[in-house]
């Protein structure tokens, strides 16, 4: 599963990259969403990536997110371990829909303890913009 987090605002934005943002469910700053690896989303994201941080999760920091940021339609409670479960069934099965599980699609995130560098200088990249690979677990953390 790749998590992707909105790193800049709206203001200046491409009507086209906006669409897709809004597609993406990415509607404001801090906004995460999870989606799976599929070609059609690499080409979606190849797109916004100067927008947005998008990385592999690991398990350990989806039960945490899970736990700590995701809401359900009447914020009522649910189990954490169930829907990871649900999650990694689900992503077997070559389908992610976290409706279907009770939850929120998308998880509203905190700035960064410690801030973020998300500028590119010179065409080399100092910040968190773009593919993050495994680094995208100690952001989530940190945004927690």
């Amino acid at each position: 599963m790749i998590l992707l987090i909105r790193i800049t605002g709206m203001v200046e934005v491409n009507s086209d990259i906006q669409e897709a943002l809004f597609r993406l469910r990415l509607r404001r700053k801090y906004a995460a969403v999870l989606i799976k690896e599929s070609e059609e989303n690499m080409k979606l994201l190849s797109k916004v990536r100067n927008t947005i941080a998008y990385g592999t999760i690991d398990d350990k920091t989806l039960l945490e997110l899970i736990t700590k940021r995701a809401r359900t339609v009447g914020n009522k409670k649910f189990d954490a371990k169930a829907v990871v479960a649900g999650l990694q069934e689900q992503a077997k099965k070559g389908k992610l829909d976290l409706v279907a599980l009770g939850i929120k699609p998308f998880f509203r995130l905190h700035p960064a303890i410690g801030g973020i560098d998300t500028k590119i200088h010179f065409g080399r990249k100092k910040g968190v913009l773009g593919d993050n690979k495994e680094k995208i677990n100690d952001l989530v953390r940190r945004m927690l």
